[in-house]
């Protein structure tokens, strides 16, 4: 193999990755283009991919993406980076799509939490397809009318808009909770639901009332930050009549005000008040006692919907089937008050 030092000056061009490999540029396409499997043996692909790194060589992918008529550039749509699922969620796309010579570009909500703003404007001749959350759904009304493949994650599988759909099993994980709270022998709940409109907190609310047929419940709508859900939570904790011994939490956020709320109002938790979240996110373990939630795996949800868009562009079916989610039990949940 040749040295980089005896190679044309300059940046690094297919033509010299082919002379340092021995091969012809038809190979350093094919094995570059992840296309060699069956035509190009493994020990020469191994050898192209050694010159390549030891070139520095980067593919032109302007003059790729015209030939192919492809930028392999999806747009990821989500409601906020504020809140880390949704950062996880990106990590997971973009090392799928990194393995494949995608990138991702990410498109956050400005407001923090609802639909984002058109993005689709200025970017739509540049991508190959969108992967976006239930919760950022009303900003694909743009996307209407174009022939981008769209994934849609944790939303409604009815919904006959997107190409494919990855969703976790959120009945479960709400089954998993109340299962839990009514084996400990609470009777009295308070569900603290979130009050931002959405199919997956929709399965949330519908999977606790199947669970909890025939048991006390209230249920009061709280915002998705610590401290609307604290001042949700202690109008509710206060109101007349007997208090619920158990709050089941849409989502840890919400669980972290209501922990405040209880602090605040001299309740202990959980000897006078067990408490539920929804996510597993780093603030459930740095509560005190630490939350018992339901573990979603956010990275796997990311890879999973990376992967579907990519199965979609090449005419294979996607991955079916709903990814399991976990409950996790920690110090916040216990028997009721008297057992």
């Amino acid at each position: 193999m040749h040295s980089p030092d005896t190679l044309g000056a300059g940046r690094p061009t297919s033509r010299d990755v082919a002379r340092a490999a021995g091969v012809s540029q038809a190979t350093v396409s094919l094995v570059l283009g992840d296309k060699w499997r069956g035509r190009v043996s493994e020990p020469t692909a191994a050898a192209v991919r050694e010159a390549a790194a030891a070139l520095g060589y980067r593919p032109n992918l302007a003059a790729r993406n015209l030939r192919l008529g492809r930028t392999r550039t999806a747009l990821l749509v989500v409601p906020a980076l504020t809140n880390e699922f949704f950062a996880r969620v990106y990590t997971g796309a973009a090392a799928v799509a990194a393995r494949h010579g995608f990138g991702v570009v990410l498109y956050p909500s400005p407001d923090g939490v609802g639909p984002a703003r058109d993005p689709f404007a200025s970017a739509r001749a540049a991508l190959d397809g969108v992967i976006a959350s239930s919760m950022a759904a009303d900003a694909l009304r743009a996307f209407g009318g174009t022939d981008l493949p769209l994934v849609m994650l944790d939303s409604d599988p009815a919904d006959p808009g997107a190409a494919a759909h990855v969703n976790l099993d959120i009945a479960d994980g709400m089954r998993q909770v109340t299962g839990h709270l009514r084996a400990l022998g609470h009777r009295h709940f308070l569900h603290l639901a979130s009050a931002v409109p959405s199919w997956t907190f929709d399965v949330r609310a519908a999977a606790l009332t199947d669970a909890l047929a025939g048991v006390e419940v209230t249920t009061v709508r709280a915002p998705l930050d610590v401290q609307g859900a604290f001042r949700a939570a202690e109008r509710a904790l206060t109101a007349p009549g007997p208090r619920p011994t158990a709050v089941v939490c849409d989502d840890d956020i919400i669980a972290a005000g209501v922990c405040k709320a209880a602090r605040r109002l001299g309740l202990r938790v959980p000897e006078d008040l067990s408490v539920t979240g929804f996510d597993d996110l780093a603030l459930a373990t740095a509560l005190e006692p630490e939350l018992t939630t339901v573990s979603l795996p956010a990275e796997r949800i990311g890879e999973r919907g990376m992967a579907a868009l990519l199965a979609v562009l090449d005419g294979r079916e996607p991955e079916r089937g709903d990814l399991p989610v976990t409950l996790t039990v920690r110090g916040s949940s216990g028997p009721p008050p008297g057992r």
